[in-house]
């Protein structure tokens, strides 16, 4: 998991910062190419956003959302899912990003947007599990507590 957040980190690093919006094919850019610089893009994107004070990210959910709504394409679905992904925001939503990458993770073949979909759904992926476990964990943490409270509580009633 660290191997492919640092590789994700260093990509992010050396792509800088791109477009707001995917540029137009350039004369001769074959569909590979353009889905390849598209996917660059949003890596800067997610770059951006991450770096963006709360305003700022509401507003950005608040237009990624509003060009998925009329656009379904793979380029608006990946960029909302990356928007939704952004852990610490009031709208962090992962079960709802890792949605919106199924349809691009299950399709065939697999071009450089959907290699990305496919990243991303991996990572949400694998946060959504450290999640539960970590719920998991806390619950059982909780319940020994309790049966420490009781067994302290049943000492101290103890007559001497």
């Amino acid at each position: 998991m660290m191997r492919v957040l640092y590789a994700l980190g260093l990509v992010l690093a050396l792509t800088g910062c791109a477009n707001l919006w995917p540029a137009t094919s350039a004369p001769g850019e074959t569909a590979q190419e353009r889905e390849s610089r598209q996917v660059v893009e949003l890596i800067g994107y997610a770059q951006r956003v991450a770096g963006l004070g709360a305003d700022e990210q509401q507003r950005e959910l608040n237009a990624s959302s509003q060009i998925f709504s009329k656009d379904r394409g793979a380029y608006s679905r990946v960029r909302l899912a990356l928007v939704l992904s952004v852990p610490g925001t009031a709208f962090s939503d992962e079960p709802k990003a890792a949605g919106l990458l199924e349809p691009l993770v299950s399709r065939d073949p697999a071009g450089p947007m959907q290699q990305f979909a496919g990243l991303l759904h991996v990572q949400l992926a694998e946060r959504m599990r450290e999640q539960r476990r970590a719920t998991q964990l806390k619950e059982q943490l909780d319940a020994l507590k309790d049966v420490e409270r009781k067994i302290i509580e049943r000492e101290q009633a103890r007559p001497r």
